[in-house]
């Protein structure tokens, strides 16, 4: 076990301690874990009960889901009954009618759905409300057709669809509902038991989710199984998920103990609701022989090729990363020049936030979650895995966060926003000038009302328009683009400017899945800040 100072824990319970004093969520929970298993945890805020969350409640994880995913997917390719470089169509007909993006273009694989490389667009906001449709839904989908911000296996984007259709490839090699598979052959032969699919299956306290709503909290429902599970559906635990992490990160450590061996209770920092004991405690607790050979869902080898970085990631796609980055299966891969690789994968649905990351070459790491919409626990996550590496290892130096370069008019060569981004553009641009939410529904995707209901983005919208004093049916005065199905621009006000942005879903129709408009600075005026 890594040595871990009382002091580094302490500072770890402090980042959190202030998340829930400087209202970021209702409830905050973290866990510090090393190669024996988790090592310290603690809490703060109410968990929903009265209570402090500790290591065994239950937070949903969102995609923290997708290293389960990638974990079912590599069994399977272990097992001989699948390719990697299988196209998608072989599993799931319905994607054939699917036009591509050119007549080169190769049928995504399922290799190239697990690195992100498939070329459909970022899709948080409409996938993240996509979860309990059914198969049948998610064909009448593909079948109505897709957009892509690039040729198939040629660039990173994230997308949740894409794992959504790899869950459908795992059904359909296996025969099972892919939220079956996933429990029998990857979570219950790890000991993952507080791990699941549904609330209701749940052992212990379930969090309910939220977000800021004024100076209030206001409750959000929770999802239930479905099509979309694959992306972001499971509920987990400090402890399981410490659990998950140190099962991955012995992949780069053969002197590792057994998962059934024996390990020292971890420390409960704060005043826990629950006592650990000796059979519940650490990456172990009731695993019995799940380490054993023939237990595991997938072998080291398939476990390290997970944490290597197949796809690399844009600085503009992560930004403020402080470290250049790239995408396995299912996990993102940092490079950090003093302890090398740093894997990780954070998860936000609608009322939480989620985060997982560890080294490999040293076995430290933290998991953390919160139940607030956009709370980005993250960036505690990040902070405390770089101080318990500095406390572990004084010569280690975090590096300091780079600044994020955003978005920025296409280079030379890289593909203008689509046509149907265009379309949307001037959709929206009618909009504002003349609100109706009948309108405002036929040209977003169902999310948008969802995450921010029509009367609060008609308030929101009147008070910028009014701050900026904008004539809306003025041009733009700037614009820019990240990706195809992106843009946001600028109109000029009396006082300063207002900004428009949209991010299309990845549906033919050309929907729009986000819709910000705020009052922003003039250039001048940032510039004198």
């Amino acid at each position: 076990m890594t040595a871990v100072t009382a002091r580094a824990l302490e500072a770890v319970d402090a980042l959190h301690r202030q998340r829930v004093e400087s209202s970021v969520a209702p409830s905050s929970v973290w866990g510090v874990f090393d190669r024996s298993g988790l090592i310290a945890s603690g809490g703060h805020g109410d968990r929903g009960d009265g209570a402090t969350p500790d290591a065994d409640t239950v937070y949903r994880i969102a995609s923290c889901t997708k290293s389960v995913t990638a974990t079912a997917l590599l069994g399977l390719v272990a097992g001989g009954v699948l390719s990697l470089d299988a196209p998608v169509t072989d599993f799931v007909p319905a994607f054939a009618a699917v036009r591509l993006p050119t007549p080169d273009s190769p049928v995504p694989t399922v290799r190239m759905l697990l690195t992100m490389s498939a070329g459909f667009p970022t899709d948080d906001p409409w996938g993240d409300r996509q979860e309990s449709i059914s198969d049948a839904e998610l064909d009448e989908v593909l079948r109505a057709g897709l957009l892509f911000d690039s040729v198939p296996g040629t660039r990173f984007a994230y997308s949740n669809l894409g794992y959504a259709l790899l869950g459908r490839v795992v059904s359909a090699v296996t025969g099972v509902p892919f939220t079956r598979f996933a429990t029998e052959r990857v979570l219950r032969p790890l000991g993952l038991d507080d791990t699941v699919f549904a609330a209701a299956d749940a052992r212990g306290h379930v969090v309910t989710g939220h977000r800021r709503v004024g100076d209030a909290w206001e409750a959000l429902p929770t999802t239930g199984p479905g099509a979309f599970s694959p992306i972001g559906g499971l509920f987990s635990t400090v402890r399981d998920l410490a659990r998950w992490g140190t099962w991955l990160a012995s992949a780069f450590d053969g002197s590792a103990p057994p998962f059934g061996a024996d390990r020292p209770d971890p420390t409960v920092i704060g005043t826990p609701t629950r006592t650990a004991t000796s059979t519940g405690t650490g990456a172990g607790a009731g695993a019995g022989t799940a380490g054993g050979p023939g237990t595991d869902p997938i072998g080291t080898a398939d476990r390290r090729a997970m944490q290597q970085a197949m796809r690399a990631i844009p600085a503009e796609a992560l930004p403020g990363s402080a470290r250049g980055t790239g995408y396995g299966f299912g996990l993102f891969v940092e490079h950090d020049p003093f302890v090398g690789p740093i894997v990780s994968h954070s998860g936000g649905y609608p009322g939480f936030s989620a985060h997982m990351r560890w080294s490999t070459s040293t076995g430290l790491g933290v998991v953390a979650f919160e139940n607030a919409t956009q709370a980005k626990v993250s960036v505690a996550a990040g902070q405390a895995l770089d101080l318990v590496l500095a406390d572990a290892f004084p010569a280690f130096t975090a590096p300091p966060a780079r600044a994020a370069a955003g978005p920025r008019p296409a280079a030379p060569g890289t593909a203008a926003v689509l046509p149907q981004t265009r379309a949307a553009q001037g959709a929206v641009r009618r909009l504002l000038a003349d609100w109706s939410d009948e309108r405002a529904a036929s040209i977003c995707t169902p999310n948008v009302p969802m995450d921010v209901p029509w009367d609060r983005r008609r308030a929101a919208v009147t008070q910028a328009v009014e701050a900026v004093d904008v004539d809306l049916t003025a041009e733009p005065v700037a614009e820019e683009s990240a990706s195809p199905t992106h843009l946001r621009w600028w109109l000029p006000g009396a006082r300063s400017r207002l900004r428009v942005e949209i991010r299309l879903a990845p549906l033919a129709a050309g929907s729009v899945q986000t819709l910000l408009v705020r009052a922003e600075p003039a250039p001048w005026e940032q510039a004198s800040a």
